[in-house]
């Protein structure tokens, strides 16, 4: 593509090996710079809309895709206590503005004989963040999914984020944001085991 008009294609091989349309993305960013008062053409900018605006929602969107989504393969549990994983870094959008959020994700679940290894659980809140959503939504899509993906009697999943949204514009304050979900029932020791994680992991 030369003068930023959208094109479209056919060819079911280069749609698999870019699953977004590449080309309605580029022709939408140049939109955008032109709409702004930029110069799509001047030197700096002419890369932005061809190719790395295009490239950088492509990975910014794999959570859309199952084919990203992580093999989730499960190994018998030895028992049945509540399994941790603290301080997950993930990174989304906001629907609203399409600014970013970010911050950290805490997950527990209780098993129901089978448990994931633990690189999974980052790997999964990663791939279900790379979407446009809110932060409570993302929190009970990750809640539901994880109870889905790994058979757990129960899970809770709690998210801290900063929004850029807030930060970069409006009121400009930065804070931090903090949302829970849970799938099933825990007891009043297995939620203090999780809050004595996170509040282990905040002290780190």
């Amino acid at each position: 593509m030369t003068d930023g008009t959208p094109t479209s294609t056919t060819d079911a091989e280069s749609h698999a090996e870019h699953p977004v349309d590449r080309d309605q993305l580029s022709h939408a960013t140049r939109l955008i710079l032109d709409a702004v008062g930029e110069d799509p053409e001047r030197d700096g900018l002419v890369d932005t809309w061809e190719r790395r605006v295009p490239a950088a929602y492509e990975e910014l969107t794999e959570g859309y895709r199952e084919a990203e989504k992580p093999t989730m393969r499960t190994f018998e549990a030895e028992g049945d206590d509540l399994v941790v994983k603290t301080g997950i870094p993930f990174y989304s959008l906001c629907e609203h503005h399409l600014l970013p959020f970010h911050g950290t994700a805490h997950v527990a679940y209780r098993p129901d004989g089978e448990v994931v290894g633990l690189s999974k659980l980052v790997r999964y809140v990663k791939w279900a963040s790379r979407r446009l959503t809110i932060q409570e939504q993302l929190t009970r899509d990750v809640a539901e999914g994880l109870h889905e993906e790994v058979g757990a009697d129960a899970v809770l999943v709690e998210l801290s984020a900063t929004h850029m949204c807030e930060a970069m514009r409006g009121v400009e304050a930065h804070t931090t944001t903090t949302s829970r979900a849970s799938v099933g029932a825990f007891d009043d020791a297995e939620r203090q085991r999780f809050r004595d994680a996170v509040a282990a992991e905040g002290r780190r």
